[in-house]
């Protein structure tokens, strides 16, 4: 089975990737799931409980990326282990990022404003997975010639031309363009082009004498986050469900 996915499919060598990247995502979309039904209080579901102690799915998520990382070290990228070491940390991986929040905070943030930043982390990575499952390679390294690649120095300045427009983006505010650029290079430069979000490292240190490149800076970013807000919090709560709302606790004479 798995010969003839790599003959017909996919690239060999890559369907380990393509089971971990299955498995990820089928283990975040099943978590979500089995999670928003015991909140809900429906369904045979419940919480883990050890003497008293609530037993976060990060935990199994944690010994089994382990057990998958190290046996995908161990093993060849081809049979029958092989796929099964991919399984399990794509299991494993997808228990670890749908608590990336909890970890980030050391908090029990799963359903608050902060554990938004878990589906961000799993989108993210389901994505970039996927890219290079397409054929893209890191720092735009797959688009050098074959007498390129054989040029050590090539390789090498390429790969630091990228990273820099990644690092640029990166300090720009410009996370997720940066991230992607990573894969896709141009992505990076359009991040490391354009404007800096207010309160940025870049922002701070180059925007500090520059009122009107700070005032153009505040209303871009403005507008980008009145246009997508409203839709990417949509899209965050229909993934993974909306976060509790905290109760006001201000005494009515005392609201705006």
């Amino acid at each position: 089975m798995g010969s003839w996915l790599e003959r017909n499919i996919i690239e060999p060598g890559k369907l380990p990737l393509l089971l971990a990247l299955t498995a990820f995502v089928l283990t975040f979309v099943i978590t979500r799931v089995v999670t928003r039904l015991i909140r809900a209080g429906k369904g045979p579901f419940g919480n883990v409980q050890a003497g008293g102690v609530h037993i976060h799915h990060v935990v199994p998520g944690v010994i089994l990326t382990v057990i998958g990382g190290f046996g995908a070290v161990a093993s060849s990228r081809h049979g029958f282990g092989a796929a099964v070491c991919a399984v399990v940390f794509g299991i494993g991986a997808g228990l670890v990022l749908d608590e990336f929040a909890l970890i980030l905070h050391l908090a029990d943030v799963y359903w608050t404003e902060e554990g938004r930043q878990s589906v961000e982390v799993v989108v993210l990575t389901a994505a970039l997975v996927g890219l290079v499952l397409s054929g893209f390679s890191p720092f735009g390294v797959n688009d050098l010639t074959e007498d390129e690649l054989q040029g050590r120095g090539s390789v090498i300045w390429t790969v630091a031309v990228n990273f820099l427009f990644s690092l640029v983006a990166l300090s720009k505010g410009k996370t997720f363009l940066a991230v992607f650029g990573i894969i896709v290079p141009v992505v990076a430069l359009v991040g490391a082009l354009r404007l800096a979000r207010p309160g940025s490292l870049w922002s701070r240190r180059f925007y500090g004498r520059r009122p009107r490149a700070r005032a153009r800076s505040t209303l871009r970013a403005t507008r980008h986050d009145k246009r997508w807000a409203a839709p990417t919090r949509a899209v965050q709560d229909w993934i993974g469900g909306k976060p509790t709302p905290i109760p006001d606790h201000t005494p009515p004479d005392h609201r705006p």
